[in-house]
Protein backbone atom coordinates (compact mmCIF):
# COMPACT_ATOMS: atom_id res chain seq x y z
CA UNK A 1 0.00 0.00 0.00
CA UNK A 2 0.67 3.84 -0.68
CA UNK A 3 0.29 5.92 1.91
CA UNK A 4 0.95 8.98 0.21
CA UNK A 5 -1.04 11.48 1.59
CA UNK A 6 -0.88 14.93 0.61
CA UNK A 7 1.11 16.76 3.37
CA UNK A 8 -1.20 19.04 5.57
CA UNK A 9 -0.91 20.68 9.01
CA UNK A 10 -1.42 18.42 12.13
CA UNK A 11 -4.71 20.25 13.57
CA UNK A 12 -7.13 18.35 16.43
CA UNK A 13 -9.59 18.78 13.06
CA UNK A 14 -7.69 15.86 11.24
CA UNK A 15 -7.80 13.30 13.86
CA UNK A 16 -11.18 13.29 15.29
CA UNK A 17 -14.26 16.16 15.89
CA UNK A 18 -14.11 14.92 19.69
CA UNK A 19 -10.46 16.31 19.74
CA UNK A 20 -11.22 19.29 17.87
CA UNK A 21 -14.26 20.40 20.48
CA UNK A 22 -12.04 19.53 23.21
CA UNK A 23 -9.42 21.71 21.91
CA UNK A 24 -11.76 24.57 21.11
CA UNK A 25 -13.73 24.47 24.62
CA UNK A 26 -10.34 24.54 26.79
CA UNK A 27 -8.99 27.26 24.30
CA UNK A 28 -5.77 25.72 23.25
CA UNK A 29 -6.98 26.49 19.73
CA UNK A 30 -9.38 29.15 18.73
CA UNK A 31 -11.67 28.39 15.51
CA UNK A 32 -10.16 30.69 13.37
CA UNK A 33 -7.06 29.26 13.55
CA UNK A 34 -8.23 25.91 13.44
CA UNK A 35 -10.38 26.31 10.18
CA UNK A 36 -7.66 28.07 8.83
CA UNK A 37 -5.47 24.55 9.07
CA UNK A 38 -8.36 23.02 7.60
CA UNK A 39 -8.48 24.88 4.81
CA UNK A 40 -4.95 24.48 3.91
CA UNK A 41 -5.39 20.96 4.18
CA UNK A 42 -8.39 21.10 1.98
CA UNK A 43 -6.83 23.19 -0.61
CA UNK A 44 -3.67 19.98 -0.40
CA UNK A 45 -6.36 17.61 -0.94
CA UNK A 46 -8.38 19.65 -3.90
CA UNK A 47 -4.81 19.81 -5.93
CA UNK A 48 -3.61 16.25 -4.90
CA UNK A 49 -6.27 13.76 -4.37
CA UNK A 50 -9.56 16.08 -6.24
CA UNK A 51 -11.01 15.36 -2.72
CA UNK A 52 -12.86 18.95 -3.08
CA UNK A 53 -14.67 20.59 -5.87
CA UNK A 54 -14.70 23.58 -4.48
CA UNK A 55 -13.68 25.62 -1.12
CA UNK A 56 -14.97 28.35 0.67
CA UNK A 57 -12.36 30.28 2.49
CA UNK A 58 -14.04 33.42 3.12
CA UNK A 59 -17.19 32.56 4.22
CA UNK A 60 -15.38 29.47 6.29
CA UNK A 61 -13.26 32.03 8.05
CA UNK A 62 -16.13 34.58 8.44
CA UNK A 63 -18.22 31.64 10.61
CA UNK A 64 -15.05 30.94 12.35
CA UNK A 65 -14.49 34.18 13.74
CA UNK A 66 -18.41 33.96 15.23
CA UNK A 67 -17.37 31.08 16.42
CA UNK A 68 -14.71 32.43 18.49
CA UNK A 69 -16.79 35.09 19.75
CA UNK A 70 -19.43 32.72 21.01
CA UNK A 71 -16.78 30.57 22.86
CA UNK A 72 -15.65 34.08 24.11
CA UNK A 73 -19.32 34.70 25.65
CA UNK A 74 -19.81 31.44 26.33
CA UNK A 75 -22.51 30.58 23.87
CA UNK A 76 -21.26 28.09 22.26
CA UNK A 77 -23.40 25.34 20.13
CA UNK A 78 -22.55 21.69 19.96
CA UNK A 79 -20.24 21.91 16.86
CA UNK A 80 -19.26 25.20 17.65
CA UNK A 81 -16.26 25.23 15.15
CA UNK A 82 -16.02 22.29 13.97
CA UNK A 83 -14.58 22.10 9.89
CA UNK A 84 -16.61 19.84 7.60
CA UNK A 85 -16.88 18.69 3.98
CA UNK A 86 -20.22 18.91 2.16
CA UNK A 87 -20.65 16.30 -0.88
CA UNK A 88 -21.03 18.54 -4.03
CA UNK A 89 -24.74 16.78 -4.60
CA UNK A 90 -26.02 18.83 -1.54
CA UNK A 91 -26.87 22.40 -1.84
CA UNK A 92 -24.47 25.29 0.10
CA UNK A 93 -26.19 28.62 -0.04
CA UNK A 94 -23.37 30.78 -1.71
CA UNK A 95 -21.11 27.75 -2.53
CA UNK A 96 -20.72 26.52 -5.80
CA UNK A 97 -22.35 23.53 -6.45
CA UNK A 98 -21.71 21.46 -9.06
CA UNK A 99 -23.28 18.29 -8.39
CA UNK A 100 -20.32 16.61 -10.14
CA UNK A 101 -21.13 18.07 -13.44
CA UNK A 102 -20.70 20.32 -16.42
CA UNK A 103 -23.95 21.36 -16.86
CA UNK A 104 -23.87 22.88 -13.64
CA UNK A 105 -20.57 24.68 -13.63
CA UNK A 106 -20.97 27.91 -11.79
CA UNK A 107 -24.34 27.36 -9.82
CA UNK A 108 -24.64 28.94 -6.81
CA UNK A 109 -27.58 27.61 -4.73
CA UNK A 110 -29.64 30.38 -2.82
CA UNK A 111 -29.86 28.62 0.13
CA UNK A 112 -28.63 25.19 2.15
CA UNK A 113 -30.02 22.00 1.91
CA UNK A 114 -31.77 21.30 5.18
CA UNK A 115 -29.00 18.72 6.58
CA UNK A 116 -26.58 21.63 5.73
CA UNK A 117 -28.79 24.37 7.89
CA UNK A 118 -29.24 21.53 10.85
CA UNK A 119 -25.72 21.55 11.15
CA UNK A 120 -24.65 25.11 10.58
CA UNK A 121 -26.94 25.94 13.47
CA UNK A 122 -25.43 23.65 15.54
CA UNK A 123 -22.29 25.53 14.78
CA UNK A 124 -20.57 23.44 12.03
CA UNK A 125 -18.83 25.14 9.29
CA UNK A 126 -18.15 23.80 5.82
CA UNK A 127 -14.99 24.41 4.60
CA UNK A 128 -15.92 23.33 1.25
CA UNK A 129 -17.72 20.92 -1.47
CA UNK A 130 -16.45 17.50 -1.58
CA UNK A 131 -15.85 15.76 -4.76
CA UNK A 132 -18.62 13.18 -5.98
CA UNK A 133 -19.55 11.13 -9.55
CA UNK A 134 -21.48 12.93 -11.58
CA UNK A 135 -24.95 13.33 -10.01
CA UNK A 136 -24.03 10.57 -7.40
CA UNK A 137 -24.72 8.00 -10.55
CA UNK A 138 -21.79 6.14 -10.20
CA UNK A 139 -19.16 4.24 -7.24
CA UNK A 140 -15.88 5.52 -8.31
CA UNK A 141 -15.61 8.95 -8.56
CA UNK A 142 -14.20 9.64 -11.96
CA UNK A 143 -14.70 12.50 -13.80
CA UNK A 144 -13.78 13.98 -17.23
CA UNK A 145 -14.65 17.66 -16.19
CA UNK A 146 -13.11 17.82 -12.76
CA UNK A 147 -10.24 14.57 -13.11
CA UNK A 148 -10.58 11.64 -10.89
CA UNK A 149 -10.79 11.67 -7.06
CA UNK A 150 -7.73 9.37 -6.34
CA UNK A 151 -8.06 7.72 -3.09
CA UNK A 152 -5.16 8.70 -0.66
CA UNK A 153 -3.78 5.05 0.66
CA UNK A 154 -2.90 4.68 -2.87
CA UNK A 155 -3.17 7.43 -5.04
CA UNK A 156 -3.32 4.36 -8.30
CA UNK A 157 -7.21 3.04 -6.62
CA UNK A 158 -10.53 4.51 -6.94
CA UNK A 159 -11.82 6.08 -3.51
CA UNK A 160 -15.17 4.52 -4.28
CA UNK A 161 -18.15 6.49 -4.72
CA UNK A 162 -20.14 8.82 -4.98
CA UNK A 163 -19.18 10.22 -1.99
CA UNK A 164 -15.73 9.56 -3.23
CA UNK A 165 -14.19 12.84 -1.95
CA UNK A 166 -15.54 13.33 1.46
CA UNK A 167 -14.01 9.94 2.42
CA UNK A 168 -10.61 10.60 0.66
CA UNK A 169 -10.77 13.88 2.43
CA UNK A 170 -11.33 12.48 5.62
CA UNK A 171 -8.40 9.63 5.29
CA UNK A 172 -5.99 11.79 4.06
CA UNK A 173 -6.70 14.44 7.26
CA UNK A 174 -8.18 17.59 5.87
CA UNK A 175 -11.19 17.56 7.81
CA UNK A 176 -12.77 14.74 10.82
CA UNK A 177 -16.71 14.38 9.31
CA UNK A 178 -18.69 15.32 6.29
CA UNK A 179 -21.79 14.67 5.10
CA UNK A 180 -22.77 12.60 1.94
CA UNK A 181 -25.82 10.81 0.67
CA UNK A 182 -26.18 6.85 0.12
CA UNK A 183 -28.69 5.20 -2.92
CA UNK A 184 -26.91 2.06 -3.60
CA UNK A 185 -23.96 2.31 -1.00
CA UNK A 186 -22.13 5.84 -1.72
CA UNK A 187 -21.37 6.75 1.84
CA UNK A 188 -20.43 3.19 2.75
CA UNK A 189 -18.31 2.23 0.00
CA UNK A 190 -15.98 5.55 -0.54
CA UNK A 191 -15.91 4.60 3.54
CA UNK A 192 -14.51 1.01 3.27
CA UNK A 193 -12.03 1.61 0.61
CA UNK A 194 -10.69 4.60 2.35
CA UNK A 195 -10.61 2.89 5.84
CA UNK A 196 -12.76 5.54 7.34
CA UNK A 197 -16.88 5.67 8.70
CA UNK A 198 -19.71 5.59 6.72
CA UNK A 199 -23.30 5.93 8.36
CA UNK A 200 -26.40 5.53 6.57
CA UNK A 201 -29.57 6.24 8.91
CA UNK A 202 -32.90 4.78 8.29
CA UNK A 203 -35.13 5.87 4.59
CA UNK A 204 -36.74 8.91 5.73
CA UNK A 205 -34.57 9.59 9.30
CA UNK A 206 -32.28 12.99 7.87
CA UNK A 207 -34.09 15.34 5.27
CA UNK A 208 -33.60 15.27 1.35
CA UNK A 209 -34.48 18.93 0.75
CA UNK A 210 -31.75 21.15 -1.48
CA UNK A 211 -30.46 17.61 -2.36
CA UNK A 212 -30.10 16.64 -5.77
CA UNK A 213 -32.11 13.10 -6.14
CA UNK A 214 -30.91 10.19 -7.59
CA UNK A 215 -33.50 7.95 -6.54
CA UNK A 216 -36.21 9.57 -4.47
CA UNK A 217 -37.16 6.21 -3.14
CA UNK A 218 -33.47 4.81 -2.51
CA UNK A 219 -32.10 8.45 -1.55
CA UNK A 220 -30.28 8.29 2.07
CA UNK A 221 -28.09 11.26 3.30
CA UNK A 222 -25.27 10.18 5.53
CA UNK A 223 -22.38 10.45 7.28
CA UNK A 224 -18.56 10.03 6.60
CA UNK A 225 -16.34 10.21 9.97
CA UNK A 226 -12.37 9.25 11.17
CA UNK A 227 -14.47 7.24 13.35
CA UNK A 228 -17.88 6.29 15.19
CA UNK A 229 -18.04 9.15 17.58
CA UNK A 230 -17.68 11.84 14.63
CA UNK A 231 -21.16 10.23 12.65
CA UNK A 232 -22.56 10.23 15.87
CA UNK A 233 -21.70 13.52 16.65
CA UNK A 234 -23.25 14.84 13.18
CA UNK A 235 -26.22 12.64 13.25
CA UNK A 236 -26.89 13.83 16.80
CA UNK A 237 -27.97 17.25 15.00
CA UNK A 238 -31.26 15.50 13.47
CA UNK A 239 -31.94 13.68 17.05
CA UNK A 240 -30.43 10.45 16.46
CA UNK A 241 -28.65 9.43 19.89
CA UNK A 242 -26.87 6.60 21.29
CA UNK A 243 -29.05 5.32 23.87
CA UNK A 244 -27.54 6.88 27.61
CA UNK A 245 -27.40 2.85 28.91
CA UNK A 246 -24.89 1.14 28.31
CA UNK A 247 -25.06 -1.38 25.11
CA UNK A 248 -26.08 -5.05 25.82
CA UNK A 249 -23.62 -7.84 26.30
CA UNK A 250 -26.34 -10.16 24.45
CA UNK A 251 -27.02 -8.68 21.43
CA UNK A 252 -27.51 -10.90 18.99
CA UNK A 253 -25.53 -10.88 15.20
CA UNK A 254 -26.57 -12.16 12.37
CA UNK A 255 -23.31 -13.34 10.45
CA UNK A 256 -23.67 -12.76 6.42
CA UNK A 257 -20.66 -13.80 4.74
CA UNK A 258 -20.88 -13.58 1.22
CA UNK A 259 -24.84 -12.20 -1.10
CA UNK A 260 -24.28 -14.11 -4.28
CA UNK A 261 -23.15 -14.11 -7.03
CA UNK A 262 -20.30 -12.08 -5.78
CA UNK A 263 -18.20 -13.81 -3.44
CA UNK A 264 -15.25 -12.07 -1.10
CA UNK A 265 -11.95 -11.97 -2.01
CA UNK A 266 -9.70 -13.82 -0.33
CA UNK A 267 -7.98 -10.70 1.61
CA UNK A 268 -11.63 -9.30 2.33
CA UNK A 269 -12.59 -12.59 3.60
CA UNK A 270 -9.83 -13.34 5.80
CA UNK A 271 -10.06 -9.85 7.65
CA UNK A 272 -13.65 -10.76 7.96
CA UNK A 273 -13.44 -13.75 9.16
CA UNK A 274 -10.54 -12.43 11.90
CA UNK A 275 -13.51 -9.89 12.99
CA UNK A 276 -16.04 -12.04 12.97
CA UNK A 277 -13.99 -14.73 15.59
CA UNK A 278 -13.49 -11.70 17.67
CA UNK A 279 -16.94 -10.46 18.34
CA UNK A 280 -17.47 -13.89 18.61
CA UNK A 281 -15.71 -13.43 22.06
CA UNK A 282 -17.80 -10.80 23.38
CA UNK A 283 -20.97 -10.98 21.62
CA UNK A 284 -23.59 -13.88 19.95
CA UNK A 285 -22.88 -14.25 16.61
CA UNK A 286 -24.52 -16.96 14.93
CA UNK A 287 -24.12 -17.71 10.63
CA UNK A 288 -28.08 -16.55 9.13
CA UNK A 289 -29.44 -19.07 7.08
CA UNK A 290 -31.47 -17.61 5.27
CA UNK A 291 -31.43 -19.32 1.41
CA UNK A 292 -32.56 -16.70 -1.28
CA UNK A 293 -32.45 -14.00 1.10
CA UNK A 294 -31.03 -11.32 -1.61
CA UNK A 295 -32.47 -13.30 -4.41
CA UNK A 296 -33.38 -10.46 -7.51
CA UNK A 297 -32.42 -7.73 -4.59
CA UNK A 298 -30.01 -6.08 -7.39
CA UNK A 299 -31.76 -6.54 -10.41
CA UNK A 300 -35.01 -4.47 -8.41
CA UNK A 301 -32.30 -1.86 -7.25
CA UNK A 302 -31.02 -1.63 -10.61
CA UNK A 303 -34.44 -0.99 -12.39
CA UNK A 304 -35.69 1.35 -9.75
CA UNK A 305 -32.46 3.39 -10.05
CA UNK A 306 -32.75 3.68 -14.09
CA UNK A 307 -36.37 4.64 -13.49
CA UNK A 308 -36.30 7.54 -10.89
CA UNK A 309 -33.06 8.72 -12.15
CA UNK A 310 -34.76 8.80 -15.75
CA UNK A 311 -37.10 10.73 -14.19
CA UNK A 312 -35.59 13.12 -12.52
CA UNK A 313 -33.28 13.91 -14.98
CA UNK A 314 -35.85 14.85 -18.17
CA UNK A 315 -38.06 16.50 -16.10
CA UNK A 316 -34.83 19.51 -14.88
CA UNK A 317 -33.50 18.99 -17.84
CA UNK A 318 -33.97 19.27 -22.22
CA UNK A 319 -32.93 16.40 -23.92
CA UNK A 320 -30.40 18.73 -26.18
CA UNK A 321 -29.16 20.11 -22.61
CA UNK A 322 -28.61 16.59 -21.73
CA UNK A 323 -26.47 15.12 -24.35
CA UNK A 324 -23.95 18.63 -24.63
CA UNK A 325 -23.37 19.21 -21.18
CA UNK A 326 -23.56 15.72 -19.18
CA UNK A 327 -21.00 13.28 -18.93
CA UNK A 328 -20.77 10.23 -21.07
CA UNK A 329 -21.38 7.57 -18.46
CA UNK A 330 -24.37 9.54 -17.40
CA UNK A 331 -26.08 9.86 -20.69
CA UNK A 332 -25.36 5.98 -21.43
CA UNK A 333 -28.03 5.40 -18.09
CA UNK A 334 -30.37 7.58 -19.22
CA UNK A 335 -30.44 5.69 -23.01
CA UNK A 336 -31.01 2.88 -20.94
CA UNK A 337 -33.80 4.42 -18.21
CA UNK A 338 -35.69 5.00 -21.88
CA UNK A 339 -36.34 1.28 -22.24
CA UNK A 340 -37.18 0.43 -18.35
CA UNK A 341 -41.49 0.08 -18.96
CA UNK A 342 -43.80 0.62 -15.87
CA UNK A 343 -44.56 -2.62 -15.89
CA UNK A 344 -40.55 -3.12 -15.60
CA UNK A 345 -40.98 -0.67 -12.66
CA UNK A 346 -44.37 -2.34 -10.78
CA UNK A 347 -42.03 -5.54 -10.87
CA UNK A 348 -39.03 -4.32 -9.22
CA UNK A 349 -41.21 -2.82 -6.59
CA UNK A 350 -42.64 -5.62 -5.68
CA UNK A 351 -39.29 -7.61 -5.41
CA UNK A 352 -38.21 -4.99 -3.25
CA UNK A 353 -41.66 -5.51 -0.82
CA UNK A 354 -40.61 -9.27 -1.21
CA UNK A 355 -37.15 -8.79 -0.28
CA UNK A 356 -38.03 -6.14 2.35
CA UNK A 357 -40.37 -8.98 3.97
CA UNK A 358 -37.92 -11.59 3.76
CA UNK A 359 -35.36 -9.47 5.50
CA UNK A 360 -37.06 -8.31 8.73
CA UNK A 361 -38.27 -12.19 9.12
CA UNK A 362 -34.59 -13.05 8.69
CA UNK A 363 -33.99 -10.75 11.46
CA UNK A 364 -36.74 -11.62 13.67
CA UNK A 365 -34.60 -13.01 16.14
CA UNK A 366 -31.85 -10.76 15.26
CA UNK A 367 -30.80 -7.28 16.65
CA UNK A 368 -27.88 -6.80 13.91
CA UNK A 369 -26.13 -8.02 10.96
CA UNK A 370 -22.62 -8.33 9.93
CA UNK A 371 -21.43 -8.49 6.60
CA UNK A 372 -18.11 -7.17 4.08
CA UNK A 373 -18.97 -3.75 3.29
CA UNK A 374 -17.45 -4.43 -0.10
CA UNK A 375 -16.43 -7.74 -1.44
CA UNK A 376 -13.20 -6.67 -2.56
CA UNK A 377 -10.72 -3.74 -1.67
CA UNK A 378 -10.33 -0.64 -4.02
CA UNK A 379 -9.75 -1.79 -7.25
CA UNK A 380 -7.20 0.25 -9.70
CA UNK A 381 -8.61 3.55 -11.64
CA UNK A 382 -10.21 3.30 -14.72
CA UNK A 383 -10.54 -0.78 -13.86
CA UNK A 384 -13.71 -1.69 -15.42
CA UNK A 385 -14.03 -5.32 -14.60
CA UNK A 386 -13.21 -7.44 -12.00
CA UNK A 387 -12.68 -10.88 -10.43
CA UNK A 388 -13.15 -12.31 -7.68
CA UNK A 389 -13.07 -16.07 -7.34
CA UNK A 390 -15.29 -17.53 -9.82
CA UNK A 391 -17.21 -14.20 -10.64
CA UNK A 392 -16.10 -12.09 -13.23
CA UNK A 393 -18.50 -8.72 -13.74
CA UNK A 394 -18.15 -4.31 -13.14
CA UNK A 395 -16.44 -3.37 -10.65
CA UNK A 396 -19.96 -1.07 -10.25
CA UNK A 397 -21.73 -4.35 -9.57
CA UNK A 398 -19.00 -5.84 -7.16
CA UNK A 399 -19.05 -2.81 -4.77
CA UNK A 400 -22.96 -2.22 -4.83
CA UNK A 401 -23.93 -6.18 -4.35
CA UNK A 402 -23.33 -5.82 -0.37
CA UNK A 403 -25.07 -2.22 0.37
CA UNK A 404 -27.35 -1.77 -1.92
CA UNK A 405 -30.24 -4.06 -1.06
CA UNK A 406 -30.07 -2.06 2.72
CA UNK A 407 -31.37 1.14 0.06
CA UNK A 408 -33.52 -1.21 -1.21
CA UNK A 409 -35.03 -2.02 2.45
CA UNK A 410 -34.34 1.34 3.94
CA UNK A 411 -32.29 -0.34 6.33
CA UNK A 412 -29.66 1.81 8.76
CA UNK A 413 -26.16 0.56 8.38
CA UNK A 414 -22.52 1.54 9.09
CA UNK A 415 -19.02 0.65 7.77
CA UNK A 416 -16.30 0.71 10.14
CA UNK A 417 -12.92 -0.17 8.88
CA UNK A 418 -11.63 -3.87 9.31
CA UNK A 419 -7.81 -3.75 10.08
CA UNK A 420 -5.49 -3.89 7.32
CA UNK A 421 -2.71 -6.26 7.67
CA UNK A 422 1.10 -6.01 6.58
CA UNK A 423 0.26 -2.97 4.57
CA UNK A 424 -2.83 -3.96 2.84
CA UNK A 425 -5.57 -1.29 1.88
CA UNK A 426 -8.31 -1.38 4.60
CA UNK A 427 -11.51 -3.45 4.44
CA UNK A 428 -15.08 -2.59 6.02
CA UNK A 429 -17.61 -4.38 8.48
CA UNK A 430 -20.64 -3.63 7.61
CA UNK A 431 -23.54 -3.87 10.37
CA UNK A 432 -27.27 -3.23 9.86
CA UNK A 433 -29.77 -2.72 12.16
CA UNK A 434 -33.81 -2.63 12.05
CA UNK A 435 -35.20 0.63 10.80
CA UNK A 436 -35.90 3.07 13.43
CA UNK A 437 -32.40 1.48 15.63
CA UNK A 438 -30.70 4.24 14.14
CA UNK A 439 -29.07 5.14 18.02
CA UNK A 440 -28.33 1.84 18.73
CA UNK A 441 -26.56 1.09 15.55
CA UNK A 442 -24.10 3.49 16.06
CA UNK A 443 -23.59 2.49 19.87
CA UNK A 444 -22.99 -1.27 18.60
CA UNK A 445 -20.88 0.25 16.12
CA UNK A 446 -18.99 1.84 18.58
CA UNK A 447 -18.75 -1.15 21.11
CA UNK A 448 -17.26 -3.43 17.80
CA UNK A 449 -15.07 -0.26 16.40
CA UNK A 450 -13.06 -0.40 19.96
CA UNK A 451 -12.94 -4.29 19.81
CA UNK A 452 -11.48 -4.13 16.22
CA UNK A 453 -8.54 -1.66 18.06
CA UNK A 454 -8.03 -3.38 21.63
CA UNK A 455 -9.48 -6.75 21.54
CA UNK A 456 -11.28 -6.25 24.94
CA UNK A 457 -14.55 -5.19 25.91
CA UNK A 458 -16.07 -4.52 29.07
CA UNK A 459 -19.02 -7.06 28.51
CA UNK A 460 -18.13 -10.40 29.49
CA UNK A 461 -17.96 -12.73 27.25
CA UNK A 462 -21.33 -14.54 25.61
CA UNK A 463 -21.75 -18.19 24.79
CA UNK A 464 -22.27 -18.15 21.31
CA UNK A 465 -23.09 -20.71 17.86
CA UNK A 466 -20.32 -20.86 16.41
CA UNK A 467 -20.50 -18.92 12.61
Amino acid sequence: MNADCPPSPVAPSASSLRHALDALAARRITAVALIEQALEAAQASKRDLRAFAAIDRDGALAAAAESDRRYAQGRQRPLEGLAIGVKDLIDTQGIETSYGSAAYLGHLPDADADVVRALIERGAIPVGKTATHEFAWGVTTASATFGDTLNPLDRTRIPGGSSGGAAAAIACGAVAAGLGTDTGGSVRIPAALCGVVGFKPSFGALPTRGIFALAPTLDHPGFLGATVDDVALLAGAFHIEMPQHAASPSARLGVVREIAPVPPSAEVASAFDTAVAKLGEFLACTTVDAPGLFDGVFEAFAHIVLTEGGVEHFRRNATDRIATHYGRETIERLERAKSITLGDYARAQQARRDFTARLHRAMSQLDYLVLPTCPCTAPQVNQASIDIGHWSGTVREALMTYTAPFNVAGFPAISIPLAARDGRLPAGLQIVAKPGRDGALLQIAQQIEGLMHTGTSTHPPTTRSTP
